[in-house]
């Protein structure tokens, strides 16, 4: 945490298309007294000149920065400047983050996001809210009369978005670019995905009326068709993907250890259930982990993150996790004991076992931490000569344990 002394506040004010002239007089005089100003180069220069006045843009890596920044400027009056809402998917969280909430002051502008509810007309309530670092996050949305409002990360994302629902056969869908919200230039462009054409404004947010074939969107709920993934056969398949979930229990904000993560299934299906919930897939194949990747993006979690090595070693460095799911690598000395040693209070651990050597591993962990072990054997109907039978999957050993 960088370091700002106790009386200090740092003041983080939002500021819109509309500059200096949409500012509030509390905001203006702020600006006016702060030794040093730090924002993005179209924001700063927005604002009318100051003798004496310092001004930074932000440092990249961001955060990093900050850290180095900050130190640097402690007993002065800073003033950082952040587009409309500070704290929408904004600037203001990171410095809340690095500074703490009693050190630090928001002053809201109108954000984009309201500016462009407001403009279609759009109940808060209709619309999710996604921020297109990558736009594949929308997959996650797509069913049809859905609405979503999409931050853009430049005037290429509308492009982006328009191919990628073509690609998933959501041609028809409406898009509205709404350009420079509550500025001079203010613009609107309507099209669908199919006819989407022109340059757009570099500030612009996407709202989509999404338009597709019936039951072609992925439901949230866990236990999705086996083929919704690439994968070479290492695959937690959907019953049990289905039923590990279910102890597993996602929640908002929560970190899920996916630990041997095959094709990723359990962590994107983690992630798939709330935009909050948080995963990180472990595998030690490179080619795997790329896959994982892969599967995230095309299934509309592409903020997955995925570490490629061999646990238990590369567990030490990662944050602590609210539940585990460990698939694959059971058998390897340690996994186990260091998936429970970092397992938060109230936290949740599965783990799944298909030889008599894992059975072994899970019964004993049974008898040593209680929980809950079951056998699960799944049949699926499939032709038997001219007629029809069971084909028994391998069974599985499943250990379930809540701390």
């Amino acid at each position: 945490m960088a370091a700002v002394p106790a009386a200090e506040r740092l003041v983080v004010i939002g500021i819109g298309a509309d500059g200096w002239a949409g500012l509030s007089a509390a905001a203006r005089a702020a600006l006016a007294a702060a030794d040093v100003v730090i924002g993005a180069p179209r924001h700063l220069t927005l604002l009318p000149a100051v003798d004496g006045q310092q001004r930074h843009t932000w440092p990249s890596p961001l955060r990093a920065g900050l850290v180095e920044l900050l130190d640097g400027l402690s007993g002065r009056q800073v003033v950082a400047l952040a587009s409309g809402d500070p704290l929408l998917s904004g600037v203001g969280s990171t410095l809340i983050a690095l500074l703490g909430a009693d050190h630090v002051a928001v002053v809201p502008a109108v954000s984009s996001v309201a500016l462009a509810r407001a403009r279609l007309g759009w109940p808060a309530e209709s619309a999710a809210v996604i921020r297109a670092g990558d736009v594949h996050a929308v997959l996650r949305e797509l069913a049809p009369g859905r609405r979503v409002l999409v931050l853009s990360a430049d005037e290429t994302t509308p492009a982006q978005l328009a191919a990628l629902l073509i690609e998933r056969g959501y041609g028809p869908s409406r898009m509205t670019v709404l350009g420079d919200l509550g500025g001079e230039a203010e613009s609107r462009a309507d099209f669908t995905a199919e006819t989407f054409t022109g340059d757009m404004p570099r500030l612009n947010i996407v709202a989509l009326e999404l338009a597709g074939p019936p039951g072609s969107g992925r439901g949230w709920v866990s236990g999705l068709p086996d083929q919704a993934y690439d994968h070479d056969g290492q695959l937690t398949k959907r019953d049990l993907r289905a039923s590990a979930l279910a102890r597993l229990s996602p929640a908002p904000g929560q970190l899920l250890w996916d630990v041997g993560a095959g094709a990723g299934s359990v962590g994107i299906e983690w992630m798939r259930a709330h935009p909050s919930c948080r995963a990180i897939a472990v595998e030690a194949n490179q080619t795997r982990a790329q896959r994982i990747s892969d599967n995230a993006r095309n299934l509309g979690v592409p903020a997955l993150r995925v570490v490629c090595g061999a646990a238990p070693q590369v567990l030490a460095d990662l944050p602590a996790p609210d539940a585990v799911f460990v698939g694959g690598g059971l058998s390897r000395p340690g996994v186990l004991d260091a998936c429970l040693t970092r397992l938060r209070p109230g936290g949740r651990l599965v783990a799944h076992g298909v030889t008599l050597e894992t059975e072994t591993l899970l019964v004993a962990a049974y008898r040593a931490h209680g929980g809950e072990l079951t056998r699960i054997q799944v049949e699926h109907a499939g032709p038997l000569g001219s007629f029809t039978g069971w084909r028994p999957a391998r069974a599985v050993t499943q250990w379930a344990l809540t701390t």
